[in-house]
């Protein structure tokens, strides 16, 4: 099975009974499913890293995209049919599909016993106790928002997310997100400012800051430049080394964040755009502001104020009505702006996407030959950014053993933030998982960099890194 837990309790109580979780989808996601299994670990429930070890399986789904849809599914399957031959005895199903689908996932596959939507998220205790028998959330949009006092079981070595607000009110034409996750909510900062204590409590070295609209953070609350608050006081009322936002919205991005980057080193220099096209016919098809000329000078301006700053955006290929022309004009846009990371990903049809009238023309073999063409570009401005970063002396931080290759050891640059951006393998020397060190480059490829360790700036926080931890409000 696919996924991910955190590892916990493996040696495990005589007779006890293990839960297990495949988490799929965004960062976002992730959260929920650590809180959920921190409302489990709260009651004494035994949580195992391998789903195929345990009694109980839970499935954290995406409902995003089709294929993110698909690998959902895959894994209901998967352990509906382990349920059958008797190796689980429950399945329970949540996420963004357990919210929009559970329906038609109850009615497919009956092996399901029951769901926990996106506003029920304490309740997987009840569900794998086998109190909440064949429960469906039918409320569409959720609505609440959880803060500092729900319990987290951390899944992350040496860096947490924290979710600053829920919900969108983005009329995105590829995108059904807000008619699963609800409104745009903002949580008060003072939460914000006591989980964050919480988590560097726990042994946190990096916080990512992370909602559907991170920019438009505070603005439902009635302040200004919110998000640039939010980081102020994090910078002056926690010790956290990194601070990271992603998920920054042109439009609504306050350029006084950009300001506090180039100011302050724990912020670091790190820009997350995702701008979807840059071709204005797409784009307002797309309903979307902005085009390659506005996006190119937000872009110029955001490296005159940060020195080093890396660029991160992500493209949509083959949407309704990107023709040749359009997609002509997307490649000389990735030519000349030459970002540091770049992920593009082909439109998804979906019935129930706000643009769904449009339907899908392009052919799928179109999109993908779209996509490899362009990834191509990319390729080889990736390997060249990356080459000019050879003889440097960087700070990075230690994810733990490299996984195909425990000899090795595998970490992150600043310019890379977790899952997305490749990797940094030290060949030569070692730290312990969350150790903040320096490093030289001395090898470049086109997404992973090689390096020697140089020395230790910031040794792991005195927790185990390998165990879960439970976060709680003070």
């Amino acid at each position: 099975m696919g996924g991910s837990l955190p590892p916990a309790g493996e040696g495990g109580r005589p007779g006890s009974v293990r839960v297990g979780m495949i988490g799929l989808g965004c960062a976002k996601n992730l959260i929920d499913g650590e809180i959920m299994l921190g409302h489990l670990a709260r009651t004494g429930v035994e949580v195992t890293s391998d789903p195929t070890r345990a009694d109980i399986v839970v499935v954290n789904t995406c409902g995003f995209i089709t294929a993110a849809k698909e690998e959902s599914i895959e894994a209901i399957l998967e352990v509906a049919e382990a349920k059958r031959a008797g190796t689980v005895q429950r399945l329970v199903v949540a996420g963004c599909m357990a919210q929009a689908y559970a329906d038609e996932l109850a009615a497919e596959i009956p092996e399901i016993d029951t769901f926990v939507g996106l506003d029920e998220l304490e309740h997987i205790v009840e569900a794998v106790r086998g109190e909440l028998v064949h429960h469906i959330p039918h409320q569409r949009g959720a609505l609440r928002i959880y803060g500092s006092s729900s319990p987290r079981l951390l899944s992350t070595g040496g860096y947490a997310y924290l979710k600053v607000a829920e919900g969108c009110n983005n009329p995105c034409a590829f995108c059904h997100i807000p008619a699963m996750r609800g409104e745009f909510r903002s949580r008060p900062t003072e939460d914000l400012i006591r989980e964050a204590r919480n988590l560097r409590r726990n042994g946190v070295q990096e916080l990512v800051l992370v909602a559907q609209d991170t920019t438009r953070y505070g603005e439902d609350l009635g302040m200004k430049g919110g998000l640039t608050q939010l980081v102020q006081r994090l910078l002056k009322e926690t010790d956290i080394p990194w601070i990271r936002f992603l998920y920054a919205y042109p439009s609504t991005l306050d350029e006084r964040l950009l300001e506090l980057m180039a100011a302050h080193e724990r912020f670091v220099p790190y820009l997350d755009l995702p701008l979807q096209h840059a071709s204005r016919t797409v784009l307002k098809a797309m309903r979307r502001g902005g085009d390659a000329r506005s996006y190119r000078s937000l872009i110029e301006r955001a490296r005159a104020t940060v020195p080093g700053l890396a660029v991160r955006t992500t493209f949509i290929v083959g949407f309704p009505g990107e023709g040749e022309t359009e997609v002509a004009e997307l490649e000389e846009f990735i030519r000349e702006v030459r970002f540091d990371h770049l992920g593009i990903f082909e439109y998804s049809w979906q019935e129930e996407n706000p643009g769904s009238e449009l339907g899908d023309p392009i052919p799928e073999s179109v999109k993908a030959e779209r996509r490899e063409r362009l990834m191509a570009v990319q390729q080889g401005i990736a390997l060249e950014k990356n080459r000019v970063l050879v003889g440097q002396l960087l700070p990075a931080i230690v994810s733990g053993p490299l996984e195909e290759m425990e000899i090795l050891t595998e970490g992150r640059l600043q310019r890379q933030a977790p899952e997305t951006d490749g990797r940094l393998i030290i060949n030569d020397g070692t730290a312990a998982p969350a150790t903040l060190v320096e490093v030289e480059v001395t090898e470049a490829h086109p997404y992973d960099l090689i390096a020697r360790l140089v020395r230790v700036t910031d040794p792991a926080p005195n927790v185990v890194p390998t165990l879960p931890v439970v976060a709680t409000g003070a």
